[in-house]
């Protein structure tokens, strides 16, 4: 296995007009780390994930993968084995194979490719389905064939390219499991693109958040750390909207006192918020948007409700075992995640409690204030 290093990268599909693509991205990936590229359409993540391949150029920059620099070596040639988010196998063919093909053409001997070919099944749970042709399987064991397809391969990094987004929900979930099963048993460096940040949360050791560029911007990568780094201690607004489901809710308002572990904000609604944030690079009357998860409001009398505020129901969605509520607050949108039968209808008004420990604060640049501390609901 091996580590992936790049330094700089930038891509410029035409450099003639001056529109970069992705611009100093500069990510040091370990042997063995499951990192997801994650961000809206349009950011660059896929175009990232085919630079590392080899199916794009970098236009500046350098790719290390291991100590070697990999910028003008062929695809083949870098150790990569990729699943793409179209299955691409061959239908005249059955299972073993497709698994096959590759390592022929390498001119592998027939008992190594066997070899590989019957670990690889066994792995993925495909030993009673070597013999069937693509038509004959569902989505998911197509997926695990296009993935053991890579793993015969053994190759130095796996790049996933949102193998799962053709499936029902369902069966991403199942498969979901089944990735994260497959990592710990190989043990290898996977890079994994999706626009799912569920899917990032659950099988990321770290997440790389990019955004569609801005033309000012040095970078349009926003942030790179653990799932837990990114959902208690985003960098910013952009981070914060993105990590976490359903997205946190944001309301305008202004500074009116700061100390040392805590701030108050009021917002533009009138109500008057305590948030545990440090605030002291800011000034007493200074435009922030104050961030609350959805699920960290509480009931007005739970013991944690330091501040309140009441919104206007929209719409209640019953699930079963939560719900989940959407106000308006002062034109807002506005959710709440509350218990199961919570009793509101469409046209009431709601009002709940907000921790302070809970709270999270941006400025007019959009860049997080410090959190002094973490919201654990009971």
């Amino acid at each position: 296995m091996a580590e992936v290093t790049l330094t700089n990268v930038l891509k410029n599909y035409n450099p003639s007009l001056l529109k970069d693509t992705l611009r100093n991205i500069n990510l040091d990936i370990k042997d063995g780390e499951f990192i997801v590229f994650v961000g809206p359409s349009g950011c660059g993540k896929s175009t990232l994930l085919r630079m590392i391949a080899g199916l794009e150029d970098i236009t500046s920059g350098e790719l290390k993968i291991g100590s070697k620099v990999m910028n003008d070596v062929p695809p083949v040639d870098r150790g990569v084995g990729m699943v793409f988010q179209s299955y691409a196998l061959y239908p005249h063919m059955d299972v073993r194979q497709n698994m096959e093909f590759g390592l022929k053409l390498k001119k592998f001997d027939k008992d190594t490719i066997e070899k590989r070919v019957n670990n690889a099944a066994q792995i993925l749970g495909l030993d009673a389905l070597m013999d069937r042709k693509p038509k004959a399987l569902s989505g998911g064991q197509r997926q695990r064939v296009a993935i053991g397809r890579s793993i015969v391969q053994q190759p130095d990094v796996f790049l996933f390219d949102e193998p799962l987004s053709n499936l029902d929900a369902a069966l991403r979930v199942k498969m979901r499991i089944e990735i994260a099963k497959l990592h710990k048993e190989l043990n290898s460096t996977i890079i994994y693109v999706t626009h799912d940040q569920v899917e990032a949360m659950t099988l990321a050791d770290k997440i790389v958040v990019l955004s569609p560029l801005k033309e000012s911007a040095e970078t349009n990568l926003e942030q790179f750390g653990t799932p837990l780094e990114l959902y208690h201690n985003p960098t910013n607004k952009f981070v914060a909207g993105f990590i976490g489901s359903p997205k946190m809710n944001f309301l305008k308002g202004q500074l009116i006192e700061i100390g040392e572990e805590t701030c108050k904000v009021k917002l533009n609604t009138g109500d008057v918020i305590t948030a545990c944030v440090d605030a002291r690079r800011a000034s007493v009357g200074d435009k922030v948007e104050l961030g609350i998860r959805p699920e960290h409001l509480v009931p007005v009398e739970h013991p944690d409700s330091k501040s309140r505020l009441s919104g206007m129901v929209q719409v209640a969605e019953h699930l079963g075992a939560e719900s989940f509520v959407y106000l308006d607050v002062d034109g807002e949108d506005f959710t709440v995640k509350a218990a199961s039968e919570i009793p509101v209808d469409t046209g009431d008004s709601l009002e709940v409690g907000i921790p302070a420990e809970a709270c999270y604060l941006f400025d007019s640049q959009e860049k997080a204030f410090k959190r002094t501390a973490r919201y654990n609901r009971t």
